[in-house]
């Protein structure tokens, strides 16, 4: 079978057929998607404008048949072409770097760190690179925090040969696209999610917010009355729980949950 054929649902169901994608599902049905006005700096472009002149696109994915799926989905559009590829979060970022994309299309989930840690790395190296998250992460919260973290578009994997496109030019006018299921999901999320971000106990949103302050685990371990191994234990599951690498990654997730508003209760 030619991957370069497929579409990204077939690739997805082949990745997970081949034991690349454990969290992948069949779809649930393809909608339209929903484009709302952005409050993000992103100039307004015509896409269609001078296709002769493609838009440069990113494409960041772990899974290298799904990649090429995304690449034949995007490059049958006169105005796209792919300038470069990454399958992990830092790849990702040095990419953004080096090609100042107009839109990097960006999976939610790879190695290397956090995706949603790295999209104000982004658009801090590149401001005219829209980002477009694309997941298999259907929760509401996760669409919630892509567009806090800069995202202007949430497309789930499951419709993006229905909506992929759709997306990258709502982002590339400066409009953000959901699918509308999520869209009526985000807005009747409270304001304030309940309980800590990932699952974190009340002793790891403790230890990471000492953490991202600039504490080392000696100092934290002081303040908290914990053993230094304690806390290496409790850091280790916080960067598990998070998909975090680095402590700029751990300050990063510490500020966008709101953790650093809040005093540590000692």
């Amino acid at each position: 079978m030619d991957a370069h054929v497929l579409g990204v649902g077939d690739a997805i169901e082949l990745a997970r057929a081949l034991g690349r994608c454990p969290r992948c599902h069949p779809a649930r049905g393809r909608q339209a998607g929903l484009q709302v006005s952005s409050r993000a700096s992103v100039s307004a472009i015509d896409a269609a404008a001078d296709i002769s002149k493609p838009l440069p696109v990113v494409l960041a994915d772990d899974h290298a048949i799904v990649r090429s799926a995304l690449r034949a989905l995007l490059e049958a559009e006169a105005e796209f072409e792919v300038v470069a590829e990454a399958s992990e979060v830092e790849e990702a970022v040095r990419k953004v770097l080096a090609y100042k994309p107009r839109v990097i299309v960006l999976d939610l989930s790879m190695p290397g760190g956090s995706s949603l840690a790295a999209i104000p790395r982004m658009l801090a190296a590149s401001a005219n690179t829209a980002v477009v998250v694309l997941t298999m992460e259907d929760e509401p919260r996760f669409a919630r925090e892509a567009l806090r973290a800069g995202a202007l578009g949430f497309v789930l994997k499951e419709s993006a040969d229905s909506e992929l496109v759709a997306a990258v030019r709502a982002a590339l006018q400066g409009l953000r696209y959901l699918n509308p299921q999520l869209g009526g999901l985000i807005a009747a999320l409270p304001e304030t999610p309940p309980g800590p971000p990932d699952n974190l106990t009340d002793r790891e949103v403790e230890v990471l917010k000492l953490v991202a302050l600039g504490h080392t685990n000696a100092e934290v371990s002081e303040q908290l009355y914990l053993s230094v191994r304690t806390v290496e234990s409790h850091r280790a599951h916080i960067q598990q729980k998070a998909g975090l690498g680095t402590r700029a990654e751990l300050v990063a997730y510490a500020r966008e949950h709101g953790l650093l508003d809040t005093p540590v209760d000692m």
